[in-house]
């Protein structure tokens, strides 16, 4: 297997001006699109079940509602949940956010965001499939379209709330198909409105830059890089610390250690070289499902900023597979290995047996992820506690004030002008206050939240609602 450094760009599907070769499959253009509703209706239920057995929560699926809710207000996206009217565009660089405003208007409610989600990951699958199908035959499409729709980075994100980095994932698959087909301004398009998904997302568009250079359209793919490049730095030196309270990007602060007032050269070669276990696990885990046929595709370049940033920052969430990190390197992955198989000699046919590997590996990590949820019978019930825990919730009035525990806040995003129990001034800029006092409740220890629901008790907030552990407080 040559190296990636090494790896040419594929003269059929790369070439400037070259039209896509093989005649085009008209009988199976269909079919990528029922993979899709099928991944959709996958998705969705995941996650509305999640929220319906009150398995979300305010960081991250609340903090996005309130910022959707703004965009469909008419102002600028704030969010209670990050402090008193704090600006979400100093947090982030997400205005695509916005397009879910008009769809949010029409129904205010937490599953817009988790529905868009579903739809937006699903998506995906039919720009993977298609060219797939056109280049490495159905075998490959079957392989790419279960791989894609059950890779544990997509799982990962369908059973973590919402997050911005879903918008990146449509737009990646359709830009590396471009680029793997030869189309190269089509795949600069779809490629330059991930500077609006999130700020680090420009340095994806700088490595898809070098890509078109490197495979042909040297003036387009430089142009493309400065702009991911200038993009970025535009955006986290100037425009969030614009917007933020503090005036700077506060995960610049990831790269820097607490002691250091700046991540230099010595502090990122011991950065880098902590957690080597848990950040290994990572990459393997992220080319296994290709049977590491996606290592012979240069496409695979486009994978290094994510994990560049992430593997030097000293936040050890970042290293791993959980949360939705991972998300934006599924069509990177599923994309190299398309290419992979339809530039190796002999084909398809020669890859076969690395396919069944691939899609056997997909199949045994399955359970491990939330998709699996689907098939526990637990998550088509609704237990008695979180039937308490709607009963209590009704007795809290639209467009209250209410401080909640972290898993209670997007039950009430949509209705109610909602922080997180147990922050500073949760207690006095809230009328109403609703606590799940038998768990730990994030950003609170358990001994904290005792003390605070005491607090709260002596500054005359009474007693509304005690059921299954589900407090509900009222200052009269």
């Amino acid at each position: 297997m040559p190296p990636l450094a090494t790896v040419a760009a594929p003269r059929a599907l790369s070439s400037p001006g070259r039209k896509r070769t093989g005649p085009r499959i008209r009988s199976g253009a269909a079919w990528p699109w029922a993979a899709g509703a099928v991944l959709f209706a996958v998705y969705a239920a995941v996650s509305v079940r999640d929220h319906q057995r009150i398995l979300t929560t305010g960081f991250d699926l609340g903090i996005f509602e309130q910022g959707v809710r703004s965009y469909a207000h008419g102002h600028l996206p704030v969010s209670e949940l990050k402090g008193p009217g704090f600006p979400l565009l100093g947090d982030h660089f997400s205005p695509i956010l916005a397009t879910l405003a008009p769809l949010y208007r029409l129904w205010p409610s937490p599953l817009v965001l988790l529905l868009a989600q579903a739809a937006l990951l699903a998506l995906a699958v039919v720009p993977l499939t298609s060219w797939a199908r056109r280049t490495a035959g159905r075998t490959t499409a079957l392989a790419v379209a279960f791989g894609y729709g059950v890779s544990w980075g997509i799982a990962q994100a369908v059973g973590f709330d919402f997050h911005e980095v879903c918008f990146a994932v449509p737009l990646l698959a359709f830009s590396l198909t471009a680029l793997g087909e030869g189309r190269l301004p089509a795949a600069v398009g779809w490629a330059l409105p991930l500077l609006l998904v999130k700020e680090d997302l420009g340095l994806t568009v700088a490595a898809i830059g070098v890509l078109v250079a490197r495979r042909g359209r040297v003036r387009l793919g430089l142009t493309t890089c400065a702009i991911g490049v200038v993009g970025t730095l535009l955006e986290v030196l100037v425009i969030i610390p614009a917007f933020n309270p503090g005036g700077k990007f506060t995960y610049l602060d990831s790269l820097s250690s607490h002691q250091s007032s700046g991540p230099g050269l010595t502090e990122i070669v011991h950065t880098a070289a902590s957690g080597l276990d848990v950040k290994s696990h990572t990459v393997v885990l992220l080319l296994a499902p290709t049977a590491l046929l996606a290592l012979r595709s240069t496409l695979l370049w486009a994978a290094l900023p994510t994990l560049g940033w992430r593997f030097l920052s000293h936040n050890p969430a970042y290293w791993g597979t959980d949360y939705h990190y991972s998300a934006v390197l599924m069509p990177i992955v599923f994309a190299a290995l398309i290419e992979a198989v339809a530039t190796r000699p002999g084909g398809p046919r020669a890859a076969r047996i690395q396919l069944a590997a691939g899609t056997a590996i997909s199949d045994l990590l399955l359970p491990q992820f939330p998709l699996a949820r689907l098939g526990e019978p637990a998550t088509w019930q609704t237990d008695p506690r979180t039937a308490a825990a709607h009963r209590v919730l009704n007795h809290i009035p639209d467009g209250a004030t209410v401080a909640a525990s972290n898993s209670l806040v997007p039950q009430l995003t949509n209705r109610t002008t909602v922080c997180e129990f147990g922050v500073p001034d949760s207690i006095p800029r809230s009328e109403w206050i609703i606590v799940d006092t038998t768990t730990q409740n994030w950003p609170t220890t358990r001994a904290q939240q005792t003390q605070d629901i005491a607090a709260a008790q002596a500054r005359g907030y009474q007693t509304v609602d005690d059921q299954d552990g589900y407090l509900l407080l009222h200052r009269p």
